[in-house]
């Protein structure tokens, strides 16, 4: 079993998430209650998360030190690399700020929000 399955099964554990596919493909996708996208699980070794933009611009300092952590120019992501077994442990840390976040967005809706698009893919990615 890899990391990106041991988070997988810890944070698929959690009363406030779900699983589901992700909206670009994802095999292995976690939600929030409302539906938004939480986290994205990309091959053996990468989860995404979707902080937003805001909250991103708030934990900037402390998230620059983690060189596990790659942050998008252009979404609301932040790629964790799961490289050691303490990664897992910063993901769900990241992840609690992500449902935190998503229960402010409202009351829960019938079908997901859509997020931000998946920085995985993307081109213009930095990493800290």
């Amino acid at each position: 079993m890899n990391l990106t399955d041991l988070a997988d099964q810890r944070l698929g554990d959690w009363s406030a998430l779900s699983r589901g596919r992700g909206s670009r493909g994802e095999r292995r996708c976690l939600c929030s209650a409302n539906g938004t996208e939480i986290v994205r699980f990309h091959g053996g070794h990468e989860a995404e998360v979707h902080l937003t933009r805001p909250l991103i611009a708030r934990l900037q300092p402390v998230l620059r030190r983690s060189s596990a952590v790659i942050l998008s120019r252009t979404s609301g992501w932040v790629t964790v690399r799961l490289e050691v077994s303490s990664d897992i442990d910063l993901l769900a840390t990241l992840v609690s700020a992500a449902l935190l976040g998503a229960q402010r967005q409202g009351t829960p809706t019938p079908a997901p929000v859509p997020a931000d698009p998946c920085s995985h893919e993307e081109h213009d990615r930095r990493h800290l």
